[in-house]
């Protein structure tokens, strides 16, 4: 069901509830400028849900068919306990109005229409508890439809953290390997250095002692 629709449907219930007991109100009263207010509150009551049963038509007319025809069958309802409640405001607008009340009440047919009229008020009634509950229901799962977003949102902002650091490891990773790398050659090359140095003294030892050989022999055969 449209939630539009829903929404008017909701207030034509409330107004049509709140018209009921004000016309309740107006009939206990014997006239003067109390029952006159209590009038023109319920005919302005009555120009409200009018506007409503108006809003609700063009909603259920301007939906699918097999959504159409159920809501079209409501509002069927809604212009019947609405019809029977601008009798009774005319009714109650009458002068005598309460003596009339009590001739209209003697006869059957009134019963009946009243009868009728209470029943639908309690459908109405019934159909607005319902709606209030599918209202609740509606809120509950936006919640907890925010509620998840909020914690998807939370777990992309953590793995991007983990991802930054991951990226940030890489590199040190990256840059430490460049650094042992050039230690290798370093160690290499000092390495060489020392084997050359190496050979450097021992040609230098070697000089010497072949030179003091020779000074020793010399001297000796002399």
């Amino acid at each position: 069901m449209s939630e539009v629709f829903e929404g008017y449907e909701r207030q034509y219930c409330e107004a049509s509830a709140s018209l009921s007991r004000k016309c309740t109100a107006a009939s206990a009263l014997d006239g003067g400028k109390q029952k006159k207010q209590k009038l023109s509150e319920i005919q302005s009551g009555m120009e409200e849900a009018e506007s409503l049963i108006r809003k609700m038509d063009l909603e259920a007319r301007s939906l699918q068919p097999s959504v159409k025809a159920g809501l079209l069958a409501k509002l069927r309802e809604y212009k019947s306990d609405l019809n029977n409640v601008k009798s009774e405001l005319k009714r109650i607008s009458a002068p005598n109005a309460r003596q009339a009340t009590r001739e209209e009440l003697l006869e059957a047919g009134m019963a009946d229409t009243l009868a009728v009229s209470t029943d639908q008020r309690g459908r109405l009634m019934m159909t607005t508890e319902r709606l209030n509950q599918s209202t609740d229901r509606i809120k509950e799962s936006r919640r907890t439809m925010l509620e998840t977003e909020e914690l998807g949102v939370s777990i992309l902002q953590d793995l991007h953290q983990q991802r930054q650091s991951l990226l940030h490891a890489h590199t040190t990773l990256h840059g430490v390997d460049d650094n042992i790398g050039k230690s290798k050659k370093i160690l290499a090359a000092m390495s060489k250095r020392m084997d050359r140095n190496k050979w450097i003294i021992g040609g230098i030892i070697t000089a010497l002692v072949l030179a003091i050989l020779i000074i020793l022999y010399f001297k000796l055969a002399h």
